[in-house]
């Protein structure tokens, strides 16, 4: 394991350490920062941000919880393998969720609200081609707005604990971002919503979410170290 020291790793010691640890490894992990395979060491942490062990055991919980490391006491902990069941099953469950989610939306469509994701759209046509990265925080704003603005934040915090295979695969992905295309099928369900489409809508998010099964086989072939079938 190699920590750095990195203004985006930073703790901010006024707040509560433990969840801002939770996030910072998170997304270390999800952005491959932290290879899959590689040991992480909780004491070495500690060490790092001068903080002691229990937020940093908290933390390690949380990640287990999301599949994310794997604990072996009296032996190491491990940063895991991306596994494609995994990846599946939580593409399955998050699409049942935003296809209910942009249902509802579209049964009262709200002009505020259109205008706010149109803003969005313009923005990420701004960054397609240039910053994957920064594409993928405005893909995950957009559909956040979606789910609270349907009343639903409690959902929206539930897949975002679901997902993180999923994230892992779009980081290895970002070479080769469809990133037109999604902003493409994110203007379809806004113009769903907008005329209150109701089964179109549904069609339009269902579509954009299955879009991952198309692209997983790739991805797996061309970094199969990151998968669970890799040896450890």
């Amino acid at each position: 394991m190699q920590l750095q020291h990195d203004k985006a790793w930073d703790l901010n010691l006024e707040a509560p350490i433990g969840p801002q640890l939770h996030r910072i490894l998170r997304e270390r992990i999800v952005r491959n920062d932290l290879v899959s395979g590689s040991k992480i060491s909780e004491t070495e942490i500690a060490r790092f941000y001068s903080i002691s062990r229990q937020p940093v055991r908290e933390a390690f919980i949380k990640l287990s919880e999301e599949g994310l490391i794997s604990i072996r006491p009296q032996r190491s902990t491990v940063i895991k393998r991306i596994d494609s069941e995994a990846v599946l099953h939580a593409r399955f469950i998050r699409e049942a969720i935003e296809a209910d989610i942009v249902k509802l939306l579209a049964t009262k469509s709200d002009p505020a609200l259109v205008r706010e994701l149109r803003a969005q759209l313009a923005e990420q046509e701004r960054v397609a081609g240039s910053d994957p990265v920064k594409f993928t925080r405005l893909d995950e704003r957009f559909h956040r707005t979606l789910a609270e603005a349907s009343g639903n934040a409690s959902a929206w915090k539930f897949i975002e604990g679901l997902k993180s295979q999923m994230d892992r695969v779009r980081f290895l992905s970002l070479s080769f971002f469809p990133m037109p295309k999604l902003i493409a099928q994110h203007k379809e369900i806004v113009d769903c919503i907008e005329v209150g489409n109701i089964s179109q809508a549904e069609s339009a998010i269902r579509l954009h979410l299955k879009e991952i099964l198309k692209d997983l086989p790739e991805i797996q072939a061309v970094n199969p170290e990151f998968f669970s079938q890799a040896p450890e």
